[in-house]
């Protein structure tokens, strides 16, 4: 995913000083310079080989003609050839060598971005939202979380998806089955009306074009490999944005058909490391899970894609208020953002259970830093005007697992969950689940006396 080489050529200090309120060394700016500026030689160099190379094919042309010797001549022919396909050689090691370096640099980061590396001392909350459904309120020591009060619906089976699949693996059952799909159906329909196309993409993609859309530590960090049967490599996505951005790869779209909004619906697969904690109970943080996802395509134009962020953010915050969960806007910090995105928000929601707001929501404008890669160009094809390439963007409307423990936690009762209003078509006109056993696997006869949960100050 590279950043415009003209960008660093023509506004070096510009990316420099972008890279600094990344929190990174500016100087690699003058290295991709350094390659670049050889690069260029190397191609000059190359092309003042072919001349000679030319050049010295009409004077054999006119000896062979004259019949005159030219053994010298095809000397002199096989020397500016070799001398040539050295030079041509060196040429690609040397692209290949700037690239890599410049695949390192970030976009230019928007105006608006704080410059910090704290995302908790430096926060910059942009709006701010309370359920009249649900107000937050912080559970008892002894309250339900998610995984307790899931679990009690017989809503999923912890043990046995770890006996199968390994750790944070899990079955969903009954209640959890039909609330995640809600969830999903819900979702999509929430888009569709907003003139969204849903698009299911394929969970898996091949590794030179995911080497495309994704940074290289998530290849590590993040991403599941797999291999085809004749050894071909492949990625499992973590996300529909993955393989929506390279659904256009190579096309020319005219502008006249932007923008494009679609919505990606799909399973996805991520190994998540690291995390610990309270982020492992339950299904808050697991290896597969269902996500609805935002991708707008637009025109090379900063001010269209700016505005397009905004409208992706109140449609994501319109769905949080559809299922009545408490939520705050964040701007992300800029020593927080990934090298793609020149501007980020997080839609945190309340989760009683942890007793603070979690990431429910990530929107992102990357403008045209995954477009270069992918090659989606937009706009007239004319003679001697540079490249535009599209603007991509993307913002999750609703990761289920997430989104289905934060329902869970502000929805619960002392015999059950109330379902959200709005998912009640999508349950088969269900408004309350039942709990069906207690926590120790036996059945659920009825509530026990608890401390109410405390209001949020």
């Amino acid at each position: 995913m590279p950043l415009d080489i003209n960008v660093v050529r023509n506004e070096p200090e510009a990316v420099k000083e972008s890279e600094r309120r990344r929190f990174r060394d500016p100087a690699l700016v003058d290295q991709v310079l350094a390659l670049d500026a050889e690069w260029r030689a190397s191609v000059s160099r190359a092309d003042q080989l072919r001349g000679e190379k030319n050049a010295v094919q009409k004077r054999i042309t006119a000896a062979k003609k004259a019949k005159e010797e030219c053994d010298d001549l095809l000397a002199e022919k096989r020397r500016v050839e070799a001398e040539a396909e050295a030079e041509v050689k060196r040429t690609k090691e040397l692209l290949a060598d700037r690239d890599r370096e410049l695949a390192k640099l970030g976009n230019i980061l928007d105006e608006s971005v704080v410059v910090s590396q704290d995302e908790e001392a430096d926060m910059d909350k942009v709006h701010e939202w309370t359920s009249p459904a649900a107000p937050p309120r912080v559970l008892p020591e002894d309250g339900r979380n998610h995984h307790h009060l899931l679990y009690m619906l017989g809503g999923y089976e912890p043990e046995r998806g770890t006996s199968v699949a390994g750790h944070r693996a899990y079955f969903l059952t009954g209640a959890g089955v039909l609330l995640n799909q809600a969830l999903v159906n819900f979702g999509v329909s929430f888009l569709t009306e907003r003139g969204y196309t849903a698009v299911q993409p394929p969970y898996f993609m091949k590794k030179e074009v995911m080497a495309g859309v994704a940074q290289l530590e998530q290849f590590d960090e993040e991403l599941y490999h797999v291999k085809g049967p004749r050894d071909e490599e492949y990625y499992l996505i973590a996300t529909s944005e993955q393989p929506l951005c390279a659904m256009h790869m190579g096309d020319w779209i005219s502008e006249r058909d932007l923008p494009i909004r679609y919505a990606g619906t799909s399973t996805c697969f991520r190994k998540e490391a690291g995390a610990h904690g309270k982020d492992n109970w339950g299904i808050f943080r697991v290896h597969q899970f269902e996500k609805i996802e935002q991708f707008v395509i637009c025109e090379c134009d900063i001010e269209k894609s700016r505005a397009l962020h905004e409208e992706m953010r109140h449609t994501a915050q319109d769905f949080l208020q559809a299922l009545g969960i408490s939520y705050r806007v964040v701007n992300i910090v800029s020593g927080e953002l990934n090298n793609a995105a020149i501007k980020k928000y997080d839609i945190e929601g309340w989760f009683p259970g942890y007793g603070t707001y979690r990431e429910l929501v990530s929107c992102s404008n990357c403008t045209d830093y995954q477009s270069r890669a992918m090659g989606i160009r937009c706009g007239q094809k004319k003679m001697n005007e540079d490249k535009k390439y599209v603007h991509m963007l993307n913002s999750t409307l609703c990761a289920t697992t997430r989104c289905l423990c934060a329902i869970l936690e502000n929805y619960q009762t002392d015999r059950g969950v109330r379902v959200p209003e709005a998912l009640v078509p999508y349950m088969g006109g269900r408004t309350f689940l039942e709990f069906k056993r207690n926590l120790d696997g036996t059945p659920f006869t009825g509530p026990v006396a608890r401390p109410p949960a405390a209001p949020v100050a």
